[in-house]
């Protein structure tokens, strides 16, 4: 069920860009989908204007729930950028045949994505076996999907014994407290809402120690970014200087309301969202770490699990070509 389900998002996709490019090329108007819940430095410079006086031009910022969706309304011309999404989704849209590009490094996130089991089950990592036959929530194709199969495959749970049910990450959490499944998996408000009436299986640091990596990136249409480098390169800087300004703590007081606000949080769960979050610099972003090599491994590695799994058809030969570090060079500069 799973494979047909994220195949079938897929082709959809597809369908959609084959006769279609980014339609914001030399229009006057950009739109950007972002992450409501899911709090982030680049909303100060969004809720200020500043990405709007740097760039000349109007900006629609539309929100999705999940990397999936974003996929899709890039593949149909609805949405020139991407900010923030995940690597399983990117990875899943590219293996299908999407010609999207990953940009710069958005976040990384390990504790803030992650599966939750509801209490009254008392099941925990010693206990994790009895996961089979359950009943799990997860938005399929995404980090937290990614996430569940690294897990499972760790516990040795067969996957093909879980009933999976693709939601959201919002639905997850509501289905999970409403005692309609026995796990959910998600991120930000949405997984902070799950552990109000679960536990995680494992922390974000035993995930590392498994090679369960969470970073998501700003991705775009490569048609876009082949007409419009100069004008994603500015939005990378404007992202980028509201990144370092996070990085200074001095700063954070006067930010986190106002990216509170934007994310539809309040300023105590936005500030411990963000205490999770790590925005790498430019120049580390473009290290072998990242960009520079890592990035493009990980995504081999994620396709190679979603293949094995089940959950997609086939996977790139290499995924070098599906990261583009040309605009935020030019960034730097």
């Amino acid at each position: 069920m799973i494979m047909k389900t994220v195949s079938a998002l897929i082709a959809g996709a597809a369908l959609s860009v084959a006769g279609t490019t980014a339609r914001a090329d030399g229009h006057e108007k950009l739109t950007i989908a972002y992450f409501l819940e899911w709090p982030m430095p680049f909303q100060f410079a969004k809720v200020n204007g500043t990405y709007e006086k740097a760039l000349g031009k109007k900006i629609n910022w539309v929100s999705f729930e999940s990397g999936v969706a974003m996929s899709a309304a890039m593949a149909s011309g609805d949405i020139q950028i991407a900010v923030s999404q995940g690597i399983p989704p990117f990875v899943v849209a590219t293996s299908g045949g999407l010609d999207l590009q990953a940009v710069d490094v958005a976040v990384s996130y390990s504790e803030n994505d992650n599966c939750v089991v509801a209490s009254a089950l008392e099941i925990d990592k010693n206990s994790a076996s009895e996961l089979a036959g359950k009943k799990v929530a997860v938005p399929l194709g995404t980090a937290a999907h990614y996430g569940l199969i690294k897990q499972m495959n760790h516990f040795g749970v067969d996957l093909e014994s879980l009933s999976v049910v693709d939601m959201a990450p919002a639905e997850g959490a509501a289905a999970l407290n409403q005692g309609a499944v026995d796990m959910a998996c998600g991120w930000g408000g949405a997984l902070r809402r799950m552990k109000e009436n679960g536990n995680v299986l494992l922390t974000g640091a035993e995930k590392e120690e498994l090679g369960i990596l969470v970073f998501d990136v700003t991705s775009a249409p490569a048609s876009y970014i082949a007409e419009n480098g100069d004008e994603l390169a500015t939005f990378l800087k404007v992202t980028a200087e509201a990144n370092a300004m996070w990085n200074d703590e001095a700063n954070r007081a006067e930010m986190v309301s106002v990216i509170a606000r934007d994310a539809g949080m309040d300023e105590d769960a936005t500030a411990d969202t963000m205490a999770t979050f790590v925005f790498p610099t430019v120049a580390e972003q473009l290290s072998d770490k990242w960009l520079g090599g890592g990035s493009q491994e990980f995504m081999d590695g994620v396709a190679q699990v979603f293949l094995e799994a089940g959950s997609i058809d086939n996977r790139l030969g290499s995924y070098a070509g599906t990261v583009n570090t040309g605009p935020l060079s030019a960034a730097a500069r």
